[in-house]
C-alpha cells in the first residue's frame, strides 16, 4: 500500500507555485516547505524557493508542481493541505494542519 503524501495541494496552491517558479530570477525546481521556531505560539510555516532537494527531504509532486518538505517539518505538517488565498488585504499560502492544537491570535504561528 502506498503511503499518502506528507502534504496535499489545492488547485489554487498549485497554480500559485507554478507562477512563483515561472517568475523566479534563478532556476528552481519548486518550493520548500518548512517549520521555524518563532511567534507567540511557538512555530510558523516557511515557504521558499528550492533549486534542488536537500538530504533526507520528502519530495511531493502533485498537479504539475514539486514541493520539497524539510525533514524536520514532516512530523509537524503530516497530513496538511496547502492552499493559496487572496483577498483585499492579504495573500499567501495557508495550511489546514490536522496536527495543530492551537494558533496565536494573529494567526502567524501555531503549536502541536
Amino acid at each position: 500500500m502506498e503511503r499518502p503524501p506528507v502534504v496535499t495541494l489545492t488547485d489554487a496552491a498549485a497554480e500559485r507555485v507554478k507562477a512563483l517558479v515561472a517568475k523566479s530570477d534563478e532556476p528552481v525546481q519548486g518550493l520548500r516547505i518548512g517549520v521555524k521556531t518563532r511567534g507567540c505560539s511557538g512555530m510558523s510555516y516557511s515557504v521558499e524557493y528550492a533549486d534542488e532537494p536537500k538530504r533526507f527531504e520528502e519530495v511531493v509532486e502533485q498537479k504539475g508542481v514539486r514541493l520539497f518538505i524539510d525533514p524536520t517539518a514532516v512530523m509537524f505538517i503530516l497530513g496538511s493541505e496547502v492552499d493559496y488565498k487572496e483577498d483585499r488585504f492579504t495573500s499567501g499560502f495557508t495550511f489546514e494542519n490536522p496536527n495543530e492544537k492551537g494558533r496565536c491570535g494573529c494567526g502567524e504561528s501555531f503549536h502541536v
